[in-house]
């Protein structure tokens, strides 16, 4: 029974006093709450709005989109009414402004009214701590959305994610929330899976570098960032959603769990939310090993974990490891998972547990007081002092009139979709007389009087540029009004804007849709491009949830050939013999080896935002230089997956093993400049260091075109022999190198020996000596230097915190 009988006189105590520590602040409160004050902390709410019904039944206003049946599920079976579920306090309030389309000051009155219910109807006047998605930028209508996760990784530039998140973190800030449920940093293991365009790529060390970067700046603005998905969700069985995961330990521990742990020990990340798929028959949201053994007592995390949404639901519904809901709340609580989304269902149970001896109240006390220093940090235990001296209830500090689409915000996504454009191909038309010549970039006053073909199902539709979580396709995409609430240009009219200006024509023909089969169109759009001087070919994924499109969460693919008719239509217009300049948006990579040929040039771009098709554009016309890097390989054959490049020997081509060749056509790090580049001069400090030493490694790269050139130096390294099977060739650091034409700079690297740290045969991480291979160049598949460095002396087991990442210096 709860204690909340009169609510007009608030319960103070030290807990209020903003000039005591933090610490001791919460343990003064913990020590008054009743056990269902406690639990109530450690719950949630999501309001849910059904679909509008006009007389016939049909969805009126909105379309409803499907959702996975166990969500349904669990949604229907943990909701209370609002006035019952702030009883006693509340610890979470899910997405006022993801869940539907409110304007900003729509949702800062909305997210204001809930606080002050919340504060009136618990004794402490304890508000709510909110949150949000902010994958692509703030999930909500009208807010700039910036590039997708895949992008960041083509970037390759932490600093520009840092940048954006803590613009991010500004816009949260200015509207009330404290919370962002981003990044997501796991590592691709194969490309079918729905959720890569999520995901910074295939290679530890980059996501691992640019999620640490968002942490940093998301939580430099004063908002709480929350990695996503710890652990393995991305390596699911046969890549599908919520699968289970069949990964050894070590292989989780080494390339898994590697961009975790450093934004956790170098990010000092303050949430972490589980992953949905179970491993080797453990569901994370019940691991002691990874939520407590290896998340807090090895890498000494001393934050809140998050359930993924239901998660502890799901330990009851899908995974099937507790038999009712109170197991599952049990199992989740004692594992370390201290706070239940996005509503409150099994942690509704744990008083009532206490009680019964069936959990330790310690173990309630240790989730709450993580969660409550939350709160205290975000100064909503507060309650300021008033001119008379009297204490007033803790008072949101928002901006009702913030703008959540800037200039300032459209910028910085303009600067980012631009540097994660990957030029994969670029070559003279077969037609053309100067064979030496490449076709981009276009010059658009060269180009007058030409005719150039937009084609293809990208090139009218702007919201094949954003990605799953973008307020567009997330939320819009159930309402049958196209107001998307920010400028969204489309491919086809920054062609016409841009190249109609100059006296280009240009034509148009879709040729077949993204989503479904459906060829009718090919021959007109080949009609249209056969009348062309120049086809620029836009193709790609149309991002949604759960089926509703070809990218996003629970949108697998059977195979990565592209989508529906799309493959053909390429074939098609390449046979008209116009030279095509192909354009993929999507949110994976796809199998480009029956089309690659055909085509004079390829441009890559994952989802890049609301500012994609003007940053393609300036890549077409030479306005800005290529820079992009692959962060995940560009398979051959749509079946043959691509083992991922940070495979062992026998993960590679094994020529006369097997017939099946998994080299992608454009290897990890890949990327073309308007430029051509030297390497040279390969210097390792010294030929042989101490399992517990340092060297620096350093190359030089000269621009010897006449473009400037955005250069990414990837340096990388193998272990010749080791006690277990270890990568051919890993990423061990990168850099950005800016080259005037005819300008050389080297680049200086500065390696530890823990860098080449492993887990052994004993699952100990060790540092083994040995020779280790040493390569640098511009991607992993084009290593012109090669050298070898010689680890000396016993075998080291690395303990603690460990050196985890590689600085470089240009000069």
């Amino acid at each position: 029974m709860s204690a909340n009988t009169s609510l007009s006189s608030p319960v103070t105590g030290p807990w209020s006093d903003s000039t005591l520590p933090v610490a001791d602040r919460v343990e003064a409160l913990l020590a008054q709450m009743t056990l269902e004050e406690k639990a109530s902390q450690l719950g949630s709410y999501w309001e849910q709005v059904a679909p509008k019904k006009d007389d016939a039944g049909s969805a009126s206003g909105e379309k409803k989109i499907g959702e996975a049946a166990p969500m349904q599920d669990a949604m229907s079976a943990s909701q209370l009414p609002w006035d019952e579920e702030i009883v006693d306090g509340l610890g979470q309030i899910s997405r006022v402004f993801g869940t539907r389309p409110v304007t900003a000051a729509e949702g800062v009155a909305a997210l204001r009214a809930r606080q002050q219910e919340v504060m009136s109807s618990n004794r402490f006047r304890i508000p709510a701590l909110a949150h949000e998605e902010c994958l692509t930028g703030f999930t909500a209508f009208g807010a700039t959305v910036y590039p997708t996760s895949l992008a960041w990784g083509a970037t390759f530039n932490p600093e520009l994610i840092r940048q954006m998140a803590e613009r991010i973190g500004e816009d949260l800030r200015a509207v009330g929330i404290q919370q962002g449920l981003s990044p997501v940093l796991d590592v691709v293991t194969d490309a079918r899976w729905g959720r890569v365009e999520e995901t910074i790529g295939e290679d530890p060390y980059v996501i691992g570098t640019l999620a640490t970067a968002y942490v940093q700046g998301l939580q430099k603005s004063g908002v709480i960032a929350t990695l996503k998905h710890f652990a393995g969700y991305s390596a699911s069985k046969g890549a599908r959603n919520h699968a289970p995961v069949h990964m050894g330990r070590r292989e989780l521990i080494d390339q898994i769990f590697y961009p975790f742990e450093l934004a956790v020990r170098e990010g000092g990340v303050k949430s972490v939310m589980n992953s949905y798929a179970d491993i080797d028959g453990e569901a994370p949201a019940a691991s002691r090993w990874l939520l407590t053994e290896v998340l807090r007592e090895e890498w000494g995390f001393e934050g809140t974990v998050v359930a993924d949404y239901f998660a502890v639901s799901f330990l009851q519904k899908t995974h099937r490891v507790a038999e009712t809901l109170p197991e599952a709340a049990n199992k989740a609580i004692s594992a370390g998972l201290d706070v239940e989304l996005p509503q409150t269902a099994g942690f509704r149970t744990l008083p009532e547990q206490v009680r019964r001896g069936l959990l330790e109240e310690e173990v309630l006390n240790t989730a709450v007081r993580r969660h409550l220093l939350h709160k205290a940090e975000q100064g909503l235990l507060d309650r300021p002092e008033t001119e008379h001296g009297s204490s007033t209830d803790w008072e949101p500090q928002v901006q009702e009139s913030v703008d959540l689409d800037s200039a300032e915000n459209r910028a910085l996504a303009r600067t980012i979709a631009s540097k994660s454009l990957v030029l994969l191909k670029n070559e003279a038309p077969e037609r053309s007389a100067s064979k030496a010549a490449p076709i981009l970039p276009l010059d658009a006053g060269a180009l007058a009087g030409r005719r150039i073909a937009v084609i293809g199902p990208s090139a009218t539709t702007g919201r094949t540029m954003l990605g799953c979580y973008s307020f567009a396709n997330h939320v819009m995409s159930k309402y049958k009004d196209d107001e998307l609430g920010i400028h969204l240009p489309t491919l086809l009219e920054e062609a016409h804007s841009r190249l109609g200006g100059a006296g280009v024509e240009v034509t148009a023909a879709a040729g077949c849709p993204i989503v479904g089969y459906d060829d009718a169109g090919i021959p007109a759009a080949a009609e249209t491009a056969a009348a062309a001087d120049f086809a620029v070919v836009t193709v790609g994924d149309q991002a949604g949830l759960f089926g509703h499109g070809t990218s996003g969460e629970g949108c697998d693919a059977e195979d990565l050939k592209l989508p529906g008719a799309q493959q053909e239509l390429i074939e098609a217009v390449a046979a008209t013999g116009t030279p095509v300049i192909l354009v993929v948006i999507s949110g994976r990579p796809y199998a480009l080896g029956a089309v690659a040929q055909k085509c004079a040039a390829i441009v890559q771009g994952f989802f890049p935002g609301q500012e994609g098709a003007p940053a393609v554009l300036d890549l077409l016309l030479g306005e800005i230089e290529p820079s992009g890097r692959l962060p995940i390989g560009i398979p051959q054959h749509p079946g043959g997956q691509p083992a991922g490049y940070i495979a062992p020997k026998l993960g590679q081509r094994t020529k006369g093993v097997s017939n099946l060749d998994p080299t992608p056509l454009y290897p990890f790090g890949h990327g073309l400049s308007y430029t051509t580049l030297e390497y040279s001069n390969l210097v390792i400090e010294a030929p042989g260091i101490a399992v517990d030493g340092t060297v620096n490694i350093s190359a030089t790269v000269t621009n010897t075109g006449s473009r400037p050139a955005d250069e990414v130096v990837q340096l990388y390294f193998g272990d010749r022999a080791a006690q277990v099977t270890r990568p051919v060739r890993q990423l061990l650091a990168y850099a950005h190198v800016e080259l005037a034409p005819g300008e050389s700079r080297e680049v200086t690297f500065w390696v530890h020996a823990d860098r080449f740290s492993f887990t052994g045969l004993d699952y100990r991480r060790i540092v083994e000596p040995g020779a280790i291979d040493i390569w640098v160049g511009p991607s992993s598949g084009d290593l012109p230097l090669e050298g070898e460095l010689t680890l000396v002396g016993e075998t080291r087991e690395v303990t603690g915190h460990r050196v985890m990442t590689t600085p470089a210096r240009v000069s």
